[in-house]
């Protein structure tokens, strides 16, 4: 397949599908973009992005027509794989990509791509810096914020792209082949999107698909998904653990980590916190040992390295009352991470949309640190069933984020701790979990001494 003379189709007027269009206007490919939401303002879309102005635009309705003249369908990330119009364009033969996979095809030098339920952003962004510190030419992008296809125009054959991948971009992969993966973690997310259990595990192992027994994929030995995934692996696996003694892999044991039998650091010489962040770091130890980047410009980056925003970030200490930011706690899983970080008293934020998760395990780890449970959104009412179930009773409903912080501020007392860890997608009450983040930090920095 030549693919400069294919005709793209790309779905989605948001971040990835303009930044697909850019770097497909750019390769001269033939493309139209396509929306589904009907009220969409297409007069504007082509003034904020100029690089629509002579790019066929529809939205609504996708017109029969441009699916059949079509060769490749480009999905955004949020667009669930198994809508009809998706579906149909399958049935004709036609080729299902995502943002990802369009970008790997015209991307040059190569790639370590890491998922997981939990730990993607942090670890991420470490390994980023780790490759920064040792090559010429890097990058890192997915779904940490930067799409992947707008730096393909600007790589070289040296450059090492570090990408974090989500299941929706697993999703829409064919030839996407990282010269190192890393699978984080697996735990119940998204389900709504995936429907099953089965298909979210799939979507996550499908990073290292492509990969052979000359790459390398890094997995979490403790984790039961990928425990088991290790024997099925096609690459090389690396194992990390806080729970085993590897021989051949890294581990964590009383306050150390170690690395194929020998002590590397200890995790004082870390800034980040908690059991989660030793994982993380591990595995970008494990991801660079892979890289063959010298093991001291490794440690050298990781004991510099500070907490990424969102996820476990101390905000400030306020009338003796410690503030914590997880915002990025989007699932019961890296909820528990983060109360677990907690070594105070803790007035616990949580609640949001609804996901399908169910939190008995979340709770199971408040270990008697949560003094006030302060619940909001769509599913306030169902975590305050179950926490109730589990014994917790001292429960507050708050109608908006505001009331919500309000009941911190006036119920937290000197040598406690705040935690925002909602273990719930922050859409229906925020645009994203980073806005949630920064409203919790405002409301946190305004906070008078006196």
């Amino acid at each position: 397949m030549k693919v400069l003379e294919q005709s793209f189709l790309v779905v989605g007027a948001g971040k990835s599908g303009i930044a697909a269009i850019t770097l497909l206007k750019e390769k001269q490919c033939s493309v139209r973009l396509y929306d589904g939401k009907a009220d969409l303002d297409i007069a504007q879309l082509r003034v904020t992005y100029p690089v629509l102005a002579d790019v066929e635009i529809a939205c609504g309705e996708l017109r029969t027509s441009w699916m059949e003249e079509a060769d490749i369908l480009v999905l955004s990330p949020g667009v669930p794989t198994d809508l009809p119009f998706v579906e149909h364009m399958r049935e004709l033969g036609k080729r299902i990509w995502g943002e990802i996979e369009l970008a790997y095809t015209f991307g040059k030098g190569e790639v370590i791509a890491i998922t997981g339920t939990n730990g993607k952003t942090t670890t991420t962004t470490l390994v980023g810096q780790i490759m920064e510190a040792h090559f010429a030419h890097t990058d890192v992008v997915g779904n940490i914020g930067i799409p992947y296809t707008t730096v393909v125009s600007r790589q070289e054959e040296d450059t090492v792209t570090t990408a974090e991948i989500s299941s929706f971009q697993l999703e829409t992969i064919e030839k996407f082949h990282p010269k190192v993966s890393a699978i984080l973690n697996i735990t119940p997310d998204h389900l709504n999107r995936h429907h099953t259990m089965e298909n979210y595990v799939k979507a996550k192992e499908a990073i290292c698909s492509n990969q052979t027994k000359e790459d390398v994929c890094v997995l979490n030995y403790d984790n039961t998904y990928t425990h088991a995934f290790i024997k099925e692996c096609p690459a090389k696996v690396i194992a990390f653990s806080t729970k085993e003694e590897l021989e051949d892999g890294y581990y964590y044991k009383d306050g150390i980590i170690y690395g194929h039998g020998k002590a590397i650091m200890k995790e004082t010489d870390m800034n980040l916190v908690g059991l989660c962040n030793i994982e993380n770091v591990m595995a970008a130890l494990a991801i660079a040992e892979a890289m063959e980047v010298p093991l001291e410009t490794t440690l050298a980056v990781i004991r510099t390295f500070k907490a990424v925003e969102h996820r476990i970030e101390f905000v400030a200490t306020k009338r003796g009352v410690d503030y914590y930011n997880d915002s990025k706690g989007t699932n019961p899983d890296a909820a528990i991470q983060g109360i677990r970080a907690m070594t105070k008293p803790t007035i616990l934020i949580g609640g949001g949309y609804d996901k399908g998760s169910e939190y008995d395990e979340w709770i199971e780890n408040f270990d008697g640190k949560v003094k006030l449970f302060v619940l909001l959104g769509q599913t306030k009412e169902k975590i305050a069933n179950c926490a109730r179930k589990h014994g917790i009773t001292n429960i507050r409903m708050a109608e908006t984020f505001e009331e919500a912080m309000d009941i911190c501020i006036e119920n937290a007392k000197e040598g406690d701790a705040v935690l925002l860890s909602p273990a719930c997608a922050s859409w229906g009450m925020f645009k994203c979990y980073e806005e949630r983040g920064e409203i919790f930090k405002t409301i946190v920095n305004a906070i008078r001494e006196n």
